[in-house]
């Protein structure tokens, strides 16, 4: 691509050449009808000062080093939280970890990656952790024997994406490293591998981060095991995110990807201030020791670690059998039918509405005219799913499972005149209130939002005894907190 063509699209738009996000390859790209790497390479060339094959050269020189760690943790690597993974997966003949030949080599030279981290190091991009998949994707490139263009198009690619997870990057968390960085790299290199437009590359991103937001890193590299689904994740839900925007053209993606990005990055120190305590918590007792550190910590702190252990040890296990003890039979596991696609946003609310009109009709009331409806801020920001669930259950005493009434509830409700009053309570958490107003007075049912279509119920106007009844009646799961 003439990089001339290139600056001067970018100057007439008002890009910044020596720091563009995704969104602004993807544009760029779009409009000079080219691939995304391209753009990516001729940002670099522009930052550098180097020409285009200069950059794809020292890009790819870039992963020496991990291929290097890689090949070692397949040949004789070992590693005390990943074992001999890579040479047991890795030979010729080796037990496959998926069926597709190409996403296996990916998956196994990720693992290996892994190993040798813990033989020789890895050069980190956003941490040591998305380096794999990135290394793992190459390796897997290089023995298909691609030409050395595009491997360098890949590259660039999984380099520049790394690059912007690198900065977000500000505390621990695999949601901005190896299951969150790696997968959108590799979701954005899948895509243009297999031929994708740029669009398609950033919405296999946006698809690929959602599900790796605020994940926390679980085995804090010193947990064995943990980290191969992690990284192993990446690749899949890679996989999974490219195949989908390339195959089911029907599904909506309408995030940019520049927002997902910037979402991960926001959540990312809160994961790590919140989250991240109550994982060394839990996962304590299953860090590695080394025997040679351990000898100089005094028997005074082993003895409160063990204390320490022992206490989540037995904390966790009455907290499970606390669970188990609640949990339905396996022959009723599931909750009512929800339309509009939450059980949480839609379902529990919803049968908050559906409370409020039972109640309402027991107590003789005629029609309904009016509807006050008072939602925490999540599910408010939430109520263009949530409200005509509210409302026909309210107005009309609908289930949760009435799709034809959900799909017509707003214009009834026009039609029939009745006033609808949507208010957001900030100070409220998990907040859920339904007034219904007929000409013979007011039925209120204030509850808390819970998953599965539940809720808890917290006052009613009629009691709470007479609330607990009705909910009972509609087969509604009421739950203490």
């Amino acid at each position: 691509m003439d990089s001339t063509r290139l600056y001067e699209t970018a100057a007439r738009k008002g890009l910044p050449m020596d720091g563009l996000t995704m969104d602004d390859c993807i544009e760029l790209a779009e409009a000079l009808s080219c691939p995304v790497s391209e753009v990516i390479l001729g940002e670099a060339a522009y930052r550098t000062g180097l020409d285009r094959e200069t950059v794809i050269a020292r890009t790819l020189e870039a992963f020496a080093h991990n291929l290097r760690a890689a090949e070692l943790g397949a040949e004789s690597g070992q590693s005390f939280i990943m074992g001999r993974v890579g040479q047991e997966l890795s030979p010729a003949g080796a037990p496959r970890l998926i069926d597709d030949a190409f996403v296996n080599r990916i998956l196994v030279h990720t693992l290996a990656a892994q190993v040798g981290n813990h033989e020789i190091g890895l050069q980190p991009c956003a941490g040591t952790g998305d380096s794999c998949p990135y290394t793992g994707f190459i390796l897997a490139l290089r023995e298909r024997g691609t030409e050395r263009e595009i491997l360098g198009a890949m590259a660039a690619i999984l380099a520049k994406v790394g690059s912007l997870f690198r900065v977000g990057k500000i505390t621990t968390g695999c949601n901005m490293e190896g299951f969150g960085a790696g997968g959108a790299a590799l979701a954005a290199a899948f895509t243009e591998l297999e031929g994708g437009s740029p669009a398609q590359v950033g919405q296999a991103m946006v698809l690929a981060i959602s599900p790796t937001i605020g994940v926390p890193c679980t085995p804090r590299v010193m947990v064995p095991g943990l980290c191969a689904t992690h990284i192993g994740g990446a690749v899949l839900v890679a996989r999974l995110a490219s195949s989908l925007v390339l195959r089911a053209r029907t599904l909506p993606v309408t995030v940019p990807v520049d927002v997902m990005l910037a979402l991960a990055a926001a959540v990312h120190p809160i994961s790590g201030k919140h989250i991240v305590p109550e994982v060394i918590r839990y996962m304590e007792p299953f860090f590695k020791k080394h025997p040679g550190v351990e000898r100089y910590i005094s028997p005074e702190i082993k003895t409160r670690e063990e204390a320490r252990i022992e206490a989540i040890l037995r904390q966790a296990r009455n907290e499970t059998r606390a669970l188990a003890g609640k949990a339905r039979a396996i022959t009723d596991p599931f909750g009512l039918a929800v339309v509009g696609g939450s059980s949480q946003a839609v379902g529990s609310p919803t049968n908050a509405g559906r409370i409020a009109h039972a109640l309402s009709s027991k107590e003789g009331h005629g029609p309904v005219r009016r509807v006050i409806i008072e939602l925490y801020p999540e599910l408010f920001a939430r109520r263009g799913i949530n409200v005509p669930g509210i409302l026909m259950a309210a107005a009309y005493g609908s289930s949760t499972d009435d799709g034809a009434a959900y799909r017509m509830v707003m214009e009834r409700i026009a039609a029939d005149k009745i006033a609808v009053d949507i208010r957001m309570v900030p100070d409220r958490p998990q907040l859920q209130k339904v007034t219904i107003v007929t000409d013979e007075g007011e039925t209120m049912v204030e509850t808390l939002n819970r998953g599965g279509a539940r809720l808890v119920l917290v006052d009613s106007s009629a009691g709470l005894e007479a609330a607990r009844a009705a909910a009972k009646e509609l087969g509604i799961e009421v739950v203490d907190q």
